[in-house]
C-alpha cells in the first residue's frame, strides 16, 4: 500500500475531527469547526483535504489500513484483523460515531473504497499471470468481494457495540473466509 504521507497539520486536523466527533454527529461538523479546534485557518485545511470526508478517508487509511498492510502482504490475515479491530476498539467512541455517518457519503463507502484499493494492490503484487478459472473473477471483482466482507464484519461489530474482543472477531472472520457457505451452514 502506498504509504500515505502525513505531516503535523494532517494529524492536527485528524485529531480535531476525532475530538469533535465525540460530541457531534460528523455530518454536522463543519470545516470551520475542524480548523478552529486544530488551531489553523480554513485555507490550510483546503491545502490538505478537499472536504471532511477526504480527511476521514485519510484517517481510515493511516490509522487502520496502513498498519495492517504488511501483515496481509505476509499472509497473516488473522493478525491483520486483530490489529484492525484493536485499533478501532482503541478509538471506540470515534468509530461508533463514524459508522453512523449518514448522507451522500457514508463510512461504508469510504471504508470499502480504501479496503478494496488495499486488496487490489495485494492481488496485483501476487498475480502469477495464469488464466483465471473463471474470466469474471478479475482482480477488481475479487478485491471488491473481500472488501465487502471485511467491511461488513467490521461495521456489524462496531454497530453491535463491539461485544467481542479483537482476537475473537479476527478468528470469526478467518473462519468465515476459509470455509464454504455450505460448510458453515452444516456446522450451525
Amino acid at each position: 500500500m502506498a504509504v500515505q504521507v502525513h505531516n503535523e497539520v494532517d494529524r492536527k486536523l485528524a485529531d480535531s475531527l476525532k475530538k469533535l466527533a465525540a460530541s457531534h454527529p460528523i455530518e454536522k461538523i463543519t470545516i470551520k469547526d475542524i480548523t478552529d479546534k486544530a488551531g489553523v485557518i480554513r485555507p490550510t485545511f483546503y491545502n490538505h483535504f478537499q472536504d471532511k470526508y477526504e480527511l476521514l478517508e485519510w484517517i481510515i487509511g493511516v490509522d487502520l489500513l496502513q498498519p495492517i498492510f504488511p501483515l496481509l502482504q505476509n499472509g497473516m490475515t488473522t493478525a491483520a484483523m486483530v490489529l484492525l479491530f484493536s485499533n478501532i476498539e482503541r478509538e471506540r467512541d470515534f468509530y461508533t460515531r463514524v459508522v453512523k455517518l449518514e448522507g451522500p457519503v457514508t463510512f461504508h463507502d469510504i471504508a470499502q473504497r480504501g479496503v478494496k484499493k488495499l486488496l487490489l494492490e495485494l492481488i496485483e503484487e501476487r498475480m502469477t499471470g495464469k488464466n483465471p478459472k473463471h474470466e469474471w473473477l478479475t482482480p477488481d471483482v475479487v478485491a471488491a468481494y473481500y472488501a465487502q466482507s471485511m467491511c461488513f464484519i467490521t461495521e456489524s461489530w462496531v454497530r453491535q457495540g463491539m461485544p467481542y474482543g479483537p482476537q475473537e472477531m479476527a478468528e470469526a472472520y478467518q473462519y468465515m473466509i476459509t470455509r464454504s457457505m455450505e460448510d458453515i451452514i452444516n456446522e450451525l
